[in-house]
Formats: structure tokens, C-alpha cells, sequence
């Protein structure tokens, strides 16, 4: 049977609950049940355990140079209640990983190769910042803005760890400039002191393409 919300309680956050066994709730036998917000399944086999999706580096050819590649609950449907995942990241030269956070989630970097500028700023808007390379490790506590940036003229990867299933990323200018339906201009003219053209102008950078 499912476990019930009296014996493991669900959070909104998706860290997941914790497990009452050494099973999670996704392998038992509960199809019409959903428990953290996605379904249970009626017969778990190890491939809902496994992924190779981080195996190969991800395409950099994008407007940042860096490309993320995630391995969590909705690709490894095994990861629900466990409260863990991961990712890889693929920075081309220069390559940046923008300014972002994660909501539900601290997040712990390895460096698979090359060499990087990273850096989170607290709530106090200090930056603490560190250039780290192959075999090195950084956190970013949960929720603080923080970057990856290539400082290498080779690219470069890295594998993050995160302690939630699902840790939701917020890209911040994605998130100003791209939102669906539009932050007003004034409001983004204000807080950035800039003139409402310049606000529009940068909108138009992170607007959908169209086909």
C-alpha cells in the first residue's frame, strides 16, 4: 500500500519526505496514487533507477555558452521521496551559467574538468567568490543567487548534487525579462533605474523565437 500523509508527510518544497523504508514510495504498488506530486508505479525495475543522460557533454552552442543537463525525478522516476539528484553542466569557453537560484535546494559542484569562476552573494549582497578546477568541489547554500562562469579557454563540465529531487531553478534575468504574462515596464524601469525603451529592448533578448 501507499504510505498515507499521516505516516510521511509531503512537503510543498519537493525536498520529498523521508522514507519510511528502504524502498521508495515510487516502487510501490500504488498507480492511481501520487505521492510528492507524481505518480507511484505498480512495478518499479531498475531501469526507473537508472539514467545515462549525464554520460555525454551537453550542446554549449547556446546564447550563454553552457548548457545544463538534469538528472531528476522526472528523468529518474526512482529519485521520488529520496531527496537527492543531480546534473551536469557543459561550459564552452567563456561559457556562463547565468546568475540563477534554486528554491528547494542547496547545491554541491564537482569539477569534471577545466577551470571556473563561481561565486553566490548573500542576503547581506556580499559576493563570495572562488576559481576552482578539475576535482574541485563548491556549495551554494539554498536559494542564493550564484554563477558559474568558464575562465578557461577550453571547456569545461561539471556534475552538481543537489539535496532534493526536484530543485527548480529561477535564471534571474529569465525570470524579469521572460515572464509569462510580462512584468510591467515600470516596475523593471524603477527597480533598475533604467527608462522603460531599455527595458523593452532587453525583453526582446529573452522573448519566445518564433518558429
Amino acid at each position: 500500500m501507499c504510505p498515507s500523509s499521516a505516516a510521511a508527510p509531503l512537503h510543498p518544497a519537493r525536498h520529498g519526505p523521508r522514507p519510511g523504508s528502504d524502498t521508495p514510495a515510487f516502487a510501490f504498488a500504488c498507480a492511481a496514487v501520487k505521492v510528492n506530486g507524481f505518480p507511484c508505479k505498480a512495478n518499479a525495475t531498475a531501469d526507473d533507477f537508472f539514467s545515462s543522460v549525464l554520460a555525454k557533454p551537453g550542446n554549449t552552442n547556446t546564447a550563454t555558452g553552457a548548457v545544463v543537463t538534469g538528472a531528476n525525478v522526472e528523468k529518474v522516476p526512482g529519485l521520488n521521496t529520496l531527496g537527492v539528484s543531480l546534473s551536469r553542466i557543459d561550459y564552452a569557453p567563456g561559457g556562463l551559467n547565468p546568475p540563477h537560484t534554486h528554491p528547494r535546494a542547496t547545491e554541491l559542484v564537482f569539477v569534471l574538468y577545466g577551470t571556473l569562476d563561481v561565486g553566490f552573494i548573500t542576503t547581506a549582497n556580499k559576493l563570495v567568490a572562488k576559481t576552482i578546477s578539475q576535482g574541485d568541489v563548491f556549495a551554494f547554500p539554498r536559494g542564493l543567487v550564484h554563477f558559474q562562469r568558464n575562465a578557461g579557454a577550453e571547456p569545461a563540465a561539471v556534475v552538481s548534487a543537489f539535496n532534493s529531487q526536484l530543485p527548480g531553478t529561477q535564471s534571474i534575468a529569465m525570470t524579469l525579462f521572460g515572464a509569462e504574462p510580462e512584468v510591467p515596464d515600470d516596475v523593471l524601469a524603477k527597480a533598475f533605474q533604467i527608462g522603460t525603451k531599455e527595458v523593452d529592448k532587453i525583453k526582446a533578448k529573452f522573448a519566445p523565437k518564433k518558429s
